[in-house]
């Protein structure tokens, strides 16, 4: 089975800084795109930011110059260093990656169970 577990959440104050990490682990014979999605309370899950792996990087409009997606293929882990934080980012941030077990298996996309970020003074 392959799992993808989101650290680093928290409470922290508007305009301070969060690092999130998410490591894949289990059978995996490549990792492609990789990516961040978050979803408010009474929202709908939305896309924040997502890299490839080669290294090309995306973003949702609000997360452009204040977030930063990076990827350690050696570690199978993404993060996302979110800075000058809004209230408006609290949100359960999730990963997710398009993962091939096998030369003979499709890419299929596995989801991390989130990890929590408050914004709040």
């Amino acid at each position: 089975q392959v799992q993808l577990v989101e650290s680093g959440g928290g409470l922290v104050q508007p305009g301070g800084s969060l690092r999130l990490s998410c490591t894949a682990s289990g059978i995996i014979f490549s990792i492609n795109d990789m990516g961040w999605y978050r979803q408010a309370p009474g929202k709908e899950r939305e896309w924040v930011a997502t890299i490839t792996n080669g290294g090309s990087t995306n973003y949702e409009p609000s997360a452009k110059g204040r977030f930063t997606i990076s990827r350690d293929n050696a570690k199978k882990t993404v993060y996302l260093q979110m800075d000058s934080l809004k209230p408006e980012d609290t949100a359960v941030y999730y990963c997710d990656a398009n993962i091939r077990r096998g030369i003979m298996y499709a890419d299929m996309r596995y989801w991390g169970k989130g990890t929590l970020v408050t914004v709040s003074s």
